[in-house]
């Protein structure tokens, strides 16, 4: 039975510190940030955060990322975040970089229950460092294992009284394959109501909280022309 919670703190609040979370996004597109506020107010520290990066200096994942929430982050791109560049070029962040592809096929193995999988991305470079090598036709490919998390937060567009989700465009972006990886996944949408069968992106089986959240939307680089 889907649970919709009455605010993003209610909606949280069983995360522990330690625990290893999934949050969706790329950039700023897409995140859920009324859950990702709700959990710098927690306090909760010492997460392992999987997420394509980590926000900006000032919104998103940077906000537990300025308050040393985060103790390691498993991303493809660490750019437009001069803090998350500090915390790992000093040691005080672990972090885990992987080809982009690379890590959304983890996630959504793990979301698929796929516990591994064979990918030709990072042989021969320190990505390989570690990790079984098999050559299949001729070609060389690495074993990467599958991600999975104890809480997936996402977020969609709307989504209806079960659970099930749509997203709004580029929106849509890792939060698909997270909703499926995690063992609770929390979803922040902007409506509830009904969706036609034919338009759902994640089905509520996969849909355990939904908290309704007004967006800011803000835009992560803005780039105006000089006129004259």
């Amino acid at each position: 039975m889907i649970e919709i919670c009455s605010s993003s703190i209610e909606a949280v609040k069983d995360i522990q510190d330690g625990a290893t979370i999934m949050v969706g996004g790329f950039g700023v597109c897409g995140i859920p940030e009324n859950l990702i506020q709700a959990l710098a107010e927690t306090g909760v520290k010492n997460l392992t955060v999987i997420s394509n990066n980590c926000g900006i200096d000032d919104w998103g994942l940077g906000i537990l990322l300025k308050r040393k929430q985060i103790k390691k982050m498993i991303s493809s791109y660490v750019g437009e975040n001069k803090e998350f560049e500090r915390q790992y070029l000093s040691g005080e962040i672990e972090v885990e970089l992987l080809p982009q592809g690379t890590l959304a096929e983890k996630i959504r193995a793990g979301g698929a229950g796929i516990p591994a999988f064979y990918t030709p991305a990072g042989v021969g470079t320190i990505i390989a460092e570690g990790k079984e090598v098999r050559t299949f036709n001729g070609k060389d490919y690495i074993l990467e294992t599958a991600l999975k998390a104890d809480f997936s937060l996402v977020s969609a567009f709307r989504a209806d009284e079960m659970g099930n989700l749509i997203y709004n465009k580029t929106a849509q972006n890792f939060n698909p394959i997270m909703a499926a990886a995690g063992a609770i996944t929390i979803a922040e949408v902007e409506e509830i109501g009904d969706i036609p069968s034919s338009q759902v992106d994640t089905p509520g089986i996969y849909v355990q909280r939904l908290i309704l959240g007004k967006k800011e939307k803000r835009i992560e680089k803005r780039t105006i022309q000089k006129v004259g």
